[in-house]
Order: C-alpha cells, then structure tokens, then sequence
C-alpha cells in the first residue's frame, strides 16, 4: 500500500445525502439483478454474474482503501482466501446458521484485516506496499501447505484421506439452487453496500476524507489517525472475508485459486471503475469477472489481450480521468439526462403554445 497523492484535494462524495434518485437507482438496480437478469442469462452467465456479485464485495474493499484514506492495499485476494478458510473451518466445528457463518468469516477476517494493517501506523509509500505484499504471499504460502478445511481432525481441519481438491460450503436450505444463491448473494453485496455508505457519509468517511488529503492536518484536527486507518482496514478486510464464505458455497475454491499476482490485476480494476463512488466497485467488479468472458467466448481474444487493455485502461485513467470510467459514465447519463428534460420542455412549451 502506498499513500495516495495527497495534494488530489477532489474528494468527490457518493452519497453525501440520501436523495430519492439515489435511493431509486439503488433500488432499480438490485431489482433487475434479482429479477430480471435470471430471466433472460444462460445458466453459464448466471454463473458469471453470481461470481460478479462476489467480488463486488472485494472490489468495494479495496476501493475503500484507496479512494477513502488513499491507501492501495497488494492483499485483497489472499484476503478473500482467507475467509473462505474461516467460514470452512467454522462450518466443520460448528452447525452455525449461513448468515452466521458469513458474519463470522468477516468479522475474523476483519480482524486478520487489523493485523496487516498495523504497519500502516509506521511506514508508508513503498516500504508499506512490501509489507502488505508480502503479507499476501505469506497468507498463499500457508494455505499451500495446510490446505482448506475438508472435515479432518486438528487446529487445520484438514484429511488427507478426504482430500478432493476442491472444497465447498453447503448453501442455506433457502437458497440451494443456483439461481436462489445467486439471488441470496445479490441481497449480501447490497447489504455490504448500505454498510459502506453508511461509514462514508458518517464520521469515519469525514475522518477518512482527512486523513487522504493530509495526515498532518487531520492530527491538527483532532483526528485519531490510528483508529480510523485500522477501522479501514478492518472494513476492507471483513467484506471481502464475506465475499469469500459466498464464493465457496457457490462455485467451492482451491488451493491455487487466489494467486498473489491477482492482487494487481484486481487493483488495476478497482481504479479502472473509480475508487471515489461505490458504483465504480460494481464496474470494476463487471471489468474483472464479466469482460474477460465476453472477450474470450463472444470475440475470440486471448488473456494477453485483456491484460493490454487493463494496463492502457489504468494509463488513461490515472492521466485523464482519476475519478475512473464510472465518472464518464455518469457524466453521460447527465448529459442524455438533460437533453431529454429539455426536448420534454420544449415539447410542452409548444403544445401550451
């Protein structure tokens, strides 16, 4: 993790006030995610989309991060691998409710989120982003050797004899089915949602917002800069563990599942999409889960061509628009927005006439 410019004082803010059209857009989109999109997608896009939804949550993690207290975090998918464990784990010692288990994987990983995050208080800029790098790969490097809990006796939970390669969690009685899970998991990430907006227009979004622009003036301010950086990461880290619980009761995982060179392909989504507006999480969520499918089974094109545009993506980004793609697409709706207020006003004006 390396601190983010701090001279950058565009802050812009999502949220800032409830208003109905946000409240309805909200809405209106988690409706067609529910409805609709299971009506008219094949059971292979269903899939797709459910994997979407997931990561969305590990997407808004690391938005939080970097668009929040200017912080890149290099951990986030050994992190969500991580909370796979631990929902695993707890599944195997105890017959704990779904929802439970989801609420302890991230609280869990929410904490492990603390511990990585305490360097944080010490280093920045390069040194930090070593830290954290190196934080993921020890996080990989143990879940080669003790493997995911399949049952087995011990503090690891894991038999040799039973190993199959991959590991699943069983899915609540009122979502077996894939679509029912997928529909369960869209509720999930609109609820992680809420919870992320609720910190970002509270105090710890202000405290956040100061923190991004000038450490040194938000200690001036009063600003207790260790609790709210560790309060990031825990936010960071517990909903991503929570989008690991889904991702193992809906597709399972394995061992080799949560590469650490991941980490940067995901960062490079996440400012894609927009790291200062929540729906840019979404995007960088489709960026990272849908697009290589439309690439590979609609068009035809190799991996490497999707790492290319990744990598001219983030180029543009970063050099013409920091607020990410999910700016321009907002500017455009504005646009058609008021192009078509005004043809309905001058349509007006002209049957009053």
């Amino acid at each position: 993790m390396t601190h983010a410019n701090p001279t950058d004082n565009r802050l812009p803010s999502i949220l800032t006030a409830a208003t109905p059209r946000r409240v309805i857009t909200f809405v209106a989109f988690v409706l067609i995610a529910l409805l609709l999109l299971p009506i008219v997608l094949s059971a292979f896009w269903m899939k797709i989309m459910f994997e979407m939804a997931a990561y969305s949550l590990v997407t808004l993690g690391l938005g939080l991060l970097v668009g929040r207290t200017g912080i890149y975090s290099l951990c986030q998918v050994p992190m969500m691998a991580a909370g796979a464990w631990i929902a695993l784990r707890v599944h195997y010692l105890v017959d704990l409710p779904f929802p439970l288990l989801l609420l302890i994987s991230g609280l869990l990983t929410g904490l492990l989120g603390i511990v990585i995050g305490l360097p944080a208080m010490r280093l920045s800029g390069l040194y930090l982003a070593l830290v954290t790098l190196m934080a993921a790969g020890a996080i990989t490097l143990l879940l080669t050797v003790v493997k995911f809990p399949n049952g087995g006796d011990g503090f690891w939970g894991f038999d040799k004899l039973n190993s199959s390669g991959q590991n699943i969690l069983p899915r609540p009685s009122s979502a077996t089915s894939d679509i029912a899970f997928y529909r369960y998991t869209v509720v999930v990430a609109a609820i992680g949602f809420l919870v992320a907006a609720i910190h970002i227009t509270g105090k710890p979004g202000r405290a956040w917002a100061s923190i991004r622009q000038s450490e040194v003036t938000a200690v001036s301010a009063g600003v207790n800069t260790t609790l709210y950086k560790l309060w990031a990461f825990a936010l960071s880290a517990a909903v991503t563990g929570v989008a690991g619980g889904l991702i193992v009761a809906g597709t399972g995982v394995t061992t080799n599942q949560f590469p650490v060179e991941q980490s940067i392909t995901l960062l490079a989504v996440v400012l894609l999409g927009g790291v200062y507006n929540l729906w840019g999480a979404v995007l960088a969520a489709f960026f990272l889960r849908v697009f290589p499918q439309i690439l590979d089974k609609k068009l035809g094109l190799p991996v490497e061509v999707l790492t290319m545009l990744f990598g001219v993506g983030v180029i543009s980004t970063l050099a013409m628009q920091p607020k990410g793609v999910v700016e321009d697409l907002t500017n455009l709706g504005r646009f058609v927005g008021s192009k078509f207020a005004r043809s309905e006003r001058a349509e007006h004006e002209g049957v009053a006439t």
